[in-house]
């Protein structure tokens, strides 16, 4: 899983460097399963459920799930969610990161700021001897103490030889409560968070989803290993790296 997750570390490079004005979701979506083949890995989500894409592509209102087109061009001024897993040997690794396009407004900056920081918070707590509640909790608290949203209809989730394995890690909840965190669980953390109101719809692909009142939305996630010395973050792309 750390192979994986070093694979995404690269992906993830890549998708800073194409978010630009004028490139297209699929362009961005064909270079990284370039890079994701060439490291010797097999995309996540290809062909899962029966997506037809290597990355999630989101932009805007899009909570996750955007599908990658030719004809979808990032604009001057966008935000766009890139959602992207791999796997190497069976083991599997999910990361996503939002990124603004060129220049953005200081309160759609906030957003991003907020969302990537709930989601260290919750690294910080992915601890053995917590609870999964402990997670939860550090993102609601910060997202809404800033005022803003969590995403109720998507969650985060355990990861190994599966993409999507159990326990589901909801972005709300309670300190104290559900699971014991132990060494060896691998989980995907990952924060959705709106500028309003937290529902959500899906399009007619069926994929795509949305925020029922428009509002602009971000979302990250790592796959942090819980050990005995704490969180191990396995897709870490270090900001400037």
């Amino acid at each position: 899983m750390r192979e994986a997750g070093q694979v995404l570390v690269a992906a993830v490079r890549l998708c800073r460097e194409m978010a630009k004005p004028g490139v297209s979701t699929l362009e961005i979506d064909q270079e990284v399963e370039t890079v994701i083949r060439k490291a010797g890995a097999r995309p996540a989500f290809k062909g899962y459920r029966g997506f037809p894409a290597t990355v999630c592509a989101s932009i805007n209102d899009e909570v996750v799930h955007g599908i990658p087109a030719a004809h979808r061009r990032l604009k001057e001024g966008d935000i766009v969610g890139l959602d992207l897993g791999a796997i190497v040997d069976g083991y599997y690794a999910d990361a996503a990161i939002t990124l603004p396009v060129g220049e953005v407004t200081p309160e759609v900056q906030r957003l991003l700021d907020v969302t990537r920081e709930s989601l260290e918070l919750a690294i910080a707590r992915t601890r053995p001897g917590n609870r999964l509640g402990d997670i939860s909790d550090a993102v609601q608290r910060h997202v809404e103490a800033a005022g803003f949203g969590v995403v109720r209809a998507f969650v985060g989730h355990g990861i190994g030889r599966e993409l999507h394995e159990d326990p589901q890690i909801p972005n709300f909840g309670e300190p104290g409560k559900g699971p014991l965190l132990r060494p060896g669980m691998v989980l995907a953390i990952e924060p959705m968070v709106t500028m309003g109101h937290w529902g959500v719809r899906v399009l007619a692909d069926r994929w795509t989803a949305v925020t029922e009142d428009g509002s602009l939305a971000a979302h990250f996630e790592d796959t942090i290993a819980i050990t005995e010395n704490g969180p191990e973050i396995l897709t870490r792309v270090e900001p400037g790296a």
